[in-house]
């Protein structure tokens, strides 16, 4: 009798759990775990961090490089863990910019920041930061601006190049709230002094931390990498950004940045002959460099002047070692600059590899042509939009271009304009 009042007990207290179920209009399919009463389980579940946000391709953590548009060309922006590699223009004038947009959106979001370089000092680079545009009073300026450089051609669509008309534009031109992701800059001025001085950075400066009387140890690395790889290291354990020594406050991102990696200024030899003593010196720093993004949560840029490089092998080796690489080809100095096809642009910009991350396979950038220029307060990227050549010296200049592929595409394909016969249209 016990034991059926006990089970008369828990089958009534079955059914009232059913009813309460019912009147809550809840599954009866749940997930086991602990459910304090009286809590809200609608928040998120997994930790945010400001200025983040994961991939939709393949969920890792984002942060933005500080541009809008080479977030999106990126694939949704810079991964953790990984490595950006921007090749320097010829003069140096571009690189810089993308290097400071980078810390400036750190310092935006809250990251913490560390700045290696061997030709500036560090504190001198974020007081030259361009200032953020965070609220709707700027969108004037940034109306003005668009309209000021704006050709009059640009309004009126060309019918001769109708499959311009369908391609999406690369960015959205406008001032970005801060609780967003990715924010715009006004090149023209600097950031203000408070946000600096309210922001978490580390600087790496080689002459200071490289003295006439160190003591070299026999190593394969210059004695600037083997520095600098130290500081990042002790940078990542002591702030707990590697995981074992869990963070007092919110987790948060190590954003390092380094300029003119390889130069003659680090003690490395690469750019002054083909063959230097310490050819492998770059390319070991990266493959250490690279282990220690990826057990932490970090993200860095290089500026590289890879149009120093003497060996051709060392800049494979380089490509192969980051994750991304991106590089800028300026029009300063070439005959571009004077060439009024291009009289829009600065100056272009090659997607040379994006990364594969959890993926078998890694994204390809499906555009191209991309070219970019620097107005009086915004760094844009756009697609390379060419006027027609309709003139007789251009098209008479370009028969042998058209020659010379119609030989590449093989006996097939490039029959009838073989040898010295073109297509006459």
């Amino acid at each position: 009798m016990a034991a059926v009042a006990t089970c008369d007990s828990v089958a009534g207290s079955t059914g009232s759990a059913v009813a309460t179920a019912s009147k809550r209009n809840v599954t009866s399919f749940q997930k086991r775990g602990p459910r304090a009463s009286g809590t809200n389980d609608s928040g998120p579940r997994l930790v945010s961090i400001a200025g983040t946000r994961p991939s939709v391709r393949n969920g890792q953590l984002l942060v933005s490089t500080g541009l809008p548009a080479l977030d999106q060309l990126l694939g949704g922006g810079l991964a953790v863990g990984t490595v950006l590699l921007i090749e320097e223009d010829k003069y140096n004038i571009y690189s810089p910019l993308l290097f400071k947009y980078f810390l400036a959106e750190g310092i935006v979001n809250g990251h913490t920041l560390l700045v290696a370089s061997a030709k500036e000092d560090p504190a001198n680079i974020l007081q030259e930061l361009p200032a953020p545009l965070l609220d709707d009073k700027c969108k004037k300026e940034f109306d003005e601006d668009v309209y000021n450089h704006k050709t009059p051609e640009s309004n009126i669509k060309m019918k001769i190049a109708w499959r311009y008309q369908l391609l999406p534009k690369m960015e959205q031109i406008g001032p970005v709230s801060s609780s967003r992701f990715g924010h715009y800059y006004d090149a023209s001025k600097r950031m203000p002094q408070e946000l600096i001085e309210a922001s978490n950075w580390h600087g790496f400066f080689l002459p200071e931390k490289i003295s006439s009387t160190l003591k070299v140890e026999p190593c394969s690395l210059t004695p600037g990498y083997t520095k600098l790889l130290q500081f990042i290291q002790n940078i990542i354990y002591e702030e707990g950004f590697d995981g074992s020594n869990p963070q007092k406050k919110q987790r948060n991102i190590l954003r390092i940045g380094i300029q003119n990696l390889g130069s003659p200024l680090w003690g490395d030899d690469i750019c002054c002959a083909e063959n230097g003593g310490n050819s492998h010196s770059l390319t070991k720093f990266l493959y250490v460099l690279r282990g220690l993004l990826r057990t932490s949560l970090s993200a860095c840029i290089i500026t590289m002047p890879t149009h120093l490089i003497q060996n051709k092998a060392i800049i494979a080796r380089v490509t192969n070692l980051s994750d991304i690489v991106v590089g800028l080809e300026s029009f300063i100095g070439s005959e571009r600059e004077t060439n009024p096809l291009y009289k829009d642009y600065h100056g272009l910009i090659h997607i040379r590899q994006i990364p594969r991350l959890n993926n078998l396979i890694c994204d390809e950038s499906d555009v191209k042509d991309l070219a970019f220029k620097l107005k009086r307060k915004l760094f844009t990227i756009e697609r390379l939009h060419l006027p027609p050549d309709l003139s007789d010296t251009v098209s008479r200049s370009s028969k042998m271009d058209l020659a010379e592929s119609a030989k590449r595409l093989g006996p097939g394909c490039g029959m009838m304009a073989g040898g010295k016969k073109h297509l006459d249209f």
